[in-house]
């Protein structure tokens, strides 16, 4: 928060409106697990906070703001392949806690959990590819990286997804894999924890 705080003093002076905006937001993002959570209630593990501000940290500020999407050739395939991965976790803590809670009377089988989570994990992709679209469209950024002999963006598109759904396919598998054989993942672990800090939300 230092760090985006004194980027923004300096688009502010620079006169970069469009920057500022962005670090206003990225900022604004970064703050919502925490302020969310007091405002509902709901405690979230210092595992999931860390993830959240640290992802959004690496992909919209060092990504966007401080270039590295340019500067590194594998910036853009590290985090998309990452958030695959932790929107996979988020979509099997979805699944879990409707299972886990007394008040919503379903049960899913391991294979169909795994399933959810990997189709979670492809649309929130998928709605983020829109979402950078629609930012270059309205606002004039470049999130849509233009490839050599693509000026239009598409190939980085597509290779956003295919990561994107790699990761999503490797966290499903592994969450499936230690369900079926009933054994304790740090998937389990974390979610767990959510449980523990929440006990309000279920109902033994």
């Amino acid at each position: 928060m230092v760090i985006m705080a004194v980027e923004l003093v300096l688009v502010f002076y620079e006169g970069q409106w469009i920057n500022a905006f962005l670090v206003m937001g990225i900022m604004a993002v970064t703050l919502s697990p925490a302020v969310l959570g007091r405002r509902f209630g709901v405690h979230i593990p210092a595992e999931f906070q860390l993830l959240a501000v640290v992802f959004v940290f690496a992909a919209l500020f060092l990504g966007e703001i401080q270039s590295y999407y340019v500067r590194f050739w594998w910036w853009d395939i590290v985090l998309h392949t990452s958030s695959g991965l932790l929107m996979g976790i988020l979509g099997f803590l979805l699944v879990y806690v409707l299972n886990e809670n007394e008040r919503v009377d379903i049960h899913m089988l391991p294979h169909f959990v795994a399933l959810f989570a990997f189709l979670f994990a492809v649309t929130i992709g998928t709605l983020w590819e829109i979402f950078e679209f629609a930012m270059d469209q309205v606002i004039g950024t470049n999130m849509q990286k233009p490839m050599l002999g693509d000026p239009s963006g598409l190939t980085d598109t597509m290779w956003d997804m295919i990561v994107n759904a790699l990761g999503a396919l490797a966290i499903s598998a592994l969450g499936w894999w230690y369900t079926k054989r009933d054994e304790r993942s740090f998937i389990e672990v974390w979610i767990r924890k959510f449980i523990e800090r929440n006990p309000r939300l279920f109902r033994r």
